[in-house]
């Protein structure tokens, strides 16, 4: 940004951090700017410390005015939001925004074109592990609509993945291409800042999306209105197809129909970990845990979708998105699996083995919203608060309404939807 403002002819950049020209980089960009013409200045300064911004503020030359506040500090910070504590999230705010309110406040008196808030699309769509940062984000989003309320000049951006450096470097760049945001150039981001200058915006949202990826994870539980309207989520939801069964998958059919019930479940759960491990990344099935909690290892929205995708195709039955939510660990899902591909005993009515398989395929929370599972906890002796709403884990007793004649199942069923 500052090379962007002195080509476009900014007479003095004052340039601040917490290290000052002791930054890594700091000293070359300041030869390089000066290099094209600019009086620069480099400060170390602490935004989160409103005497400092003071002081600062205090020793800028009147000529040339100070007209344009960019405030692009922020503290990267990714961790489940139950881990989150008050120190954490007071190290966030900190920076991004007490000085966001310091420079806002220190500020009033200036003649300003611009006050441009750097902010971040976690707190617009939301990030896995980002709780804190993404209402960092938040606030400043807000802090901007306040300024023009107030008859002062604000434009926060709300930036997606920038390549090339930054806060997306290491793991958050892959993490987020999965996730269909794929890294921006600086030159694209920048042109998108002075566009949204150019037209007095408050607010915008600036990433480079992959919609198809994309609009899998963010709409799999529900709608968004948030980019329902957007032509490219429907076209992305129009286009969505089912991934298919992969090469290792082929016989498996063949396999789960002479598998004894122990060998077959095995078979299913090589299956669940293998399709596990290539939706996160592992390089094998070996780094699954059987037992392990697919919540601590690393799914979210997008990727529990992507499994259940992955695993209808290779057993080739209905799945919810909500699978590994309501079946939490790869254990837990192999058994579900079992449960449904396992042939039906001899002298078993074909019609209960389908209403069995009808019911497993439903998301718990699709069944407590219509009003039928209370009546099938009644049966198998649950109460309903046993089973938490997705996303927590479901108990493994519900495997008990197995136990039920189809016929007192539909009807207790349907009898609670109507009580």
């Amino acid at each position: 940004m500052a090379r962007r403002l002195a080509a476009e002819g900014a007479a003095h950049l004052v340039l601040t951090s917490r290290r000052g020209a002791d930054a890594p980089g700091a000293a070359d960009l300041a030869g390089e700017l000066r290099a094209l013409g600019v009086e620069v200045t480099v400060a170390a300064c602490d935004v989160a410390d409103r005497a400092a911004v003071a002081d600062l503020l205090a020793g800028l030359p009147a000529d040339p005015p100070l007209t344009a506040v960019f405030h692009t500090a922020g503290v990267a910070h990714s961790v489940p939001i139950g881990e989150t504590g008050l120190p954490e999230v007071a190290e966030v705010f900190a920076g991004k925004v007490a000085g966001a309110r310091h420079l806002d406040e220190l500020t009033r008196g200036y003649d300003l074109d611009a006050f441009v808030l750097y902010s971040s699309n976690a707190g617009v769509w939301g990030s896995s592990g980002q709780s804190a940062y993404g209402a960092a984000n938040a606030a400043l989003d807000a802090l901007a609509e306040r300024r023009r309320a107030e008859g002062h000049v604000a434009t926060s951006v709300a930036w997606g993945l920038w390549g090339a450096g930054g806060m997306g470097d290491g793991g958050a760049e892959d993490y987020l291409s999965r996730r269909g945001l794929r890294p921006m150039s600086p030159e694209r981001g920048v042109d998108a800042l002075l566009a949204a200058l150019d037209r007095d915006e408050t607010f915008v949202a600036v990433a480079d999306v992959d919609w198809a990826l994309f609009t899998a994870g963010f709409t799999a539980f529900r709608p968004s209105p948030l980019i329902g309207d957007l032509p490219e989520v429907g076209a992305a939801l129009a286009d969505a197809a089912p991934p298919e069964a992969t090469s290792a998958d082929g016989d498996l059919a063949q396999r789960l129909a002479v598998a004894a019930p122990p060998e077959r479940h095995r078979i299913l759960l090589d299956l669940v970990r293998r399709h596990v491990a290539a939706v996160l990344g592992h390089p094998g099935p070996e780094h699954v845990g059987p037992d392990a909690a697919f919540r601590e290892i690393g799914f979210d929205s997008l990727t529990a979708v992507d499994l259940a995708k992955r695993l209808k195709a290779a057993v080739g039955v209905p799945l919810p998105a909500t699978l590994v939510f309501d079946h939490p660990t790869a254990t837990a899902v192999a058994g579900h699996l079992d449960g449904l591909v396992a042939p039906a005993p001899t002298g078993d009515d074909p019609g209960e083995a389908e209403v069995r398989r009808a019911l497993a395929t439903l998301p718990l929370a699709r069944l407590r919203e219509a009003g039928l599972l209370d009546g099938l906890l009644a049966l198998a002796g649950l109460r309903d608060d046993a089973v938490p709403a997705p996303p927590g884990p479901v108990t493994d007793d519900i495997d008990e309404i197995d136990d039920l004649d189809p016929e007192e199942l539909v009807r207790m069923a349907l009898d609670s939807a109507d009580s």
